[in-house]
């Protein structure tokens, strides 16, 4: 593949991003390519040690913040007339309640995700601090001299050790997989975006 090519392919992969942002990108790697063949390298060659350009377009949207790609979606292509600014004013009362409620929603979602997460470590949590007190309470116990008191409160810690065990492994999977799901979900919304704009 040539740098043209290359290049070309990258900037298709990069529409829907600031054009700013754009001709930085290409730049970069334009130079990259061209300090490689300084080095020695022939044209296919620097291009291969680039990467592949769709996948570095992807790291990039994927890098971008959602802001900015929404701000560049929606930034007007050409100044409004008066009727479309009145018409605008006039539809804000629904179209900007119905928006709020929306975000509410996704918003109050993404809440409730994390508030079960956050639940998980809470029951890791205290069945960690029974084990430690469960322990603790079965030195008191046979100190006293209550020693089937004090082997039912080690039992009791031992089980509560386990069950901590168990529920670490949970809560730390389930963590994992929640921000997995949050980063692919932001991904998503900047495809749908970019994509919008590709069509």
């Amino acid at each position: 593949m040539s740098k043209k090519e290359f290049l070309a392919q990258l900037r298709k992969g990069l529409s829907g991003l600031p054009k700013e942002d754009i001709e930085e990108r290409l730049a970069f790697y334009s130079e990259m390519i061209e300090d490689r063949m300084e080095e020695g390298l022939s044209q296919e060659e620097a291009v291969m040690a680039a990467g592949d350009a769709a996948e570095i377009a992807a790291q990039i949207v994927a890098d971008t913040p959602l802001l900015k790609i929404a701000k560049e979606r929606i930034r007007p292509q050409r100044r409004l007339n008066s009727w479309e600014v009145v018409l605008l004013a006039l539809g804000s009362p629904i179209w900007l309640s119905l928006g709020i409620a929306a975000a509410a929603v996704v918003f109050s979602l993404y809440l409730s995700f994390w508030a079960v997460i956050i639940s998980l470590w809470a029951v890791f949590a205290s069945f960690a601090v029974c084990a430690v007190g469960g322990i603790l309470a079965c030195v008191v116990f046979i100190a006293g001299g209550k020693n089937a008191s004090g082997f039912a409160m080690l039992a009791a810690g031992i089980i509560c050790s386990g069950f901590s065990i168990l529920m670490f492994m949970g809560c730390r999977a389930a963590t994992k997989g929640t921000l997995k799901l949050t980063k692919k979900t932001a991904i998503w919304v900047k495809d749908r975006f970019i994509g919008r704009e590709e069509a």
